[in-house]
């Protein structure tokens, strides 16, 4: 009796070992144990010859890879929950399916998102670099390292999914009082839980907050939602936090108006042109003005091993004939 062929998937990038191991006991999975970042090319190779791709956020799925004459990829299965970095349009115009991973990051970026809340106004990474860089510390002062309080401050929240509400959830039990834009409003017993209030216009949200929170994600309407022209619009002493999308930014306008003082500082977690990080804000960093943190809003053990499972679900769910739980159409974008 023959046996049957098991499907090839290429992962691109390392994930966890027990997430490649049950990968290899279902699939004839090709992995990237050096985690080395594949190339445009080594990508439409793949698609080439894979059933099954699972990229990461840093692997650009593009038209040009999946309308190849020979691409043989069926299910592209997301090893992440925004699908900015893949042309969806596309690959339901070539009848392969996109998966992502939701519902697991939420409350790993939240954490994060409200620890760059606390940690910019309180000053958190430039204390503690006083004692790991050597600077001179004589103790104690009624004076000295001086930050702003978080409670009774105004958050805006810009994207009320659900990292935004697990954002706001925390943010209320630290006395901040919430408030949002978003493409619409929340359900009423939602706002009530939180207390939020909300901003169809994001200008005036904007001109009205002490902490602003970006949340929402990546697409062609959110690039540089936060423009020159509105980043103008926030105040001197505000700051603002973003563990969404870089590009959601205008960056150069951001860094140039904190070097001014026309903005009172940032936390970010991710840039417009990673993994290129603008020497200025490195400059702002190591001033005090802004903290930086290399995108790892969403890195946990717990969260990167639940991201594996449901990619290892949708591939096959999608394998035995059935609908992927995670499947992302282009009407949802």
């Amino acid at each position: 009796m023959s046996v049957k062929k098991k499907p090839l998937v290429v992962v691109t990038r390392k994930l966890p070992d027990s997430i490649e191991t049950r990968m290899r006991e279902l699939f004839d999975a090709r992995l990237n144990l050096d985690d080395t970042p594949l190339s445009p090319e080594q990508i439409a190779d793949a698609a080439r010859t894979a059933d099954v791709l699972v990229p990461t956020v840093t692997d650009e799925i593009t038209a040009e890879v999946i309308n190849q004459p020979d691409c043989r990829l069926r299910l592209i299965a997301h090893f992440g929950n925004g699908v900015d970095n893949i042309d969806v349009a596309a690959a339901h115009a070539r009848g392969i399916t996109v998966t992502n991973t939701p519902k697991v990051l939420t409350e790993d970026t939240a954490d994060m998102t409200m620890a760059l809340i606390l940690a910019v106004p309180r000053r958190l990474v430039e204390g503690a670099s006083v004692l790991t860089e050597g600077k001179p510390w004589d103790g104690w002062s009624p004076t000295w390292m001086l930050g702003h309080r978080v409670g009774g401050k105004r958050l805006g929240i810009i994207g009320m999914g659900r990292i935004g509400q697990a954002v706001a959830r925390r943010a209320r039990a630290f006395g901040l009082q919430i408030h949002y834009h978003n493409r619409r409003p929340v359900a009423p017993m939602i706002a009530e839980e939180l207390g939020a209030t909300y901003w169809e216009s994001l200008d005036q949200m904007l001109a009205r907050m002490d902490i602003i929170s970006v949340n929402c994600p990546h697409t062609p309407a959110t690039f540089h939602l936060l423009s020159a022209r509105r980043l103008k619009l926030i105040r001197k002493d505000a700051y603002i936090v973003n563990t969404a999308r870089g590009e959601v930014i205008d960056e150069e306008t951001l860094t140039k108006l904190i070097e001014n003082g026309d903005i009172g500082g940032a936390g970010l977690d991710v840039y417009e042109h990673e993994p290129l990080v603008s020497p200025r804000l490195v400059r702002l960093a190591k001033a005090g003005k802004v903290t930086l943190l290399p995108h790892m809003g969403s890195a946990t053990i717990e969260g990167r091993v639940e991201m594996g499972e449901k990619v290892i679900i949708n591939i096959k769910t999608f394998l035995d004939n059935h609908k992927p739980p995670d499947r992302v159409l282009p009407g949802m974008l």
